[in-house]
């Protein structure tokens, strides 16, 4: 793997853009960062918090999953959440214009009578609209940890619902080439879920065992799911963590393969370049991303690589 730059503060979110340049989150520095093919980075924005999941939407603008911020530790080289922060400003959906760095709350926890703890990451959809997870926060001092959800909502701030009741803890969200089916993986439960689309922000009722959804893939040992990303086949690749790489699945559940990483926090992927086959990767403890030549072409997400 090739190093693109280091010294980040938590990345996550990464987005391939066009120009070659690669828009990330830092989440333990609270800001949203461009990284040059150079690996010199320029930051765009500082909402605070802790900006999370990033997808850039219909207007050209990124749209931010902030989860109100975390606590972190420092050992032996690696920076790690470590609960809620101390300071923790709420959860939110934010719109940032590249341009100007302009920070605007699109939602905020009791907007449409949804509660966000932790917003984590986000996919649009070709309507215009997005799924987005929450994550939830994790409370040591007083022992709790939250129940939360799966969201739809539009890009214009007109409306947003909690369409998946409970989930356990889901991290990254995903949709199938043909848009009809919602992935989101599972962080402590380890699980990748399916969900049926039966129109622009809504799901079938399915369930399998233990709740809405239907399991896809959990894999064996020391492993905990963060982000994903789809390629162009339907493979859902999915950063783990613990014993930390990619862990590539079939639609039908089947692990494809799985790349080896040399950070136990290695959070997301995605895919970028003219043929879709250079994946960067956030190795987030060493605070590093990276770039490699993928087996197979990522899926061209909407309103991007168009």
């Amino acid at each position: 793997m090739e190093l693109v730059t280091d010294g980040l503060r938590f990345p996550e979110g990464p987005i391939a853009m066009p120009d070659g340049s690669v828009i990330l989150v830092e989440i333990a520095a609270g800001q949203l960062t461009r990284i040059a093919p150079d690996g010199t980075k320029d930051v765009i924005a500082k909402p605070g918090g802790g900006p999370n999941g990033a997808a850039l939407g219909p207007d050209g603008k990124i749209y931010v999953c902030n989860n109100g911020g975390f606590e972190y530790q420092e050992s032996g080289g690696y920076l790690t959440p470590a609960g809620i922060a101390k300071d923790y400003s709420g959860g939110r959906i934010e719109r940032i214009d590249p341009q100007t760095g302009a920070v605007e709350v699109l939602y905020k926890s009791g907007d449409f009578d949804c509660v966000l703890r932790g917003p984590n990451d986000i996919v649009f959809d070709d309507q215009g609209g997005f799924w987005f997870t929450d994550h939830g926060k994790t409370d040591y001092e007083n022992r709790c940890h939250d129940i939360v959800g799966i969201f739809y909502a539009k890009a214009d701030g007109s409306y947003m619902e909690e369409v998946v009741f409970p989930s356990q803890n889901p991290n990254g969200v995903g949709l199938s080439p043909d848009g009809k089916t919602l992935y989101a993986a599972e962080t402590f439960t380890c699980r990748l879920m399916k969900f049926n689309i039966t129109e622009p922000g809504k799901v079938a009722p399915d369930a399998g065992p233990g709740g809405p959804g239907i399991p896809v893939y959990r894999p064996a040992g020391y492993k905990f799911f963060d982000s994903l990303a789809v390629e162009e086949s339907g493979n859902i690749c999915v950063a783990t963590i613990g014993e930390c790489g990619i862990s590539v699945i079939s639609p039908a559940g089947e692990l494809v393969e799985f790349v080896a990483t040399p950070d136990i926090f290695t959070t997301n992927i995605c895919f970028g370049g003219d043929d879709m086959m250079d994946a960067y990767i956030c190795l987030s403890a060493t605070g590093k991303l990276v770039k490699t030549r993928w087996k197979r072409s990522g899926l061209k997400l909407e309103y991007l690589n168009k």
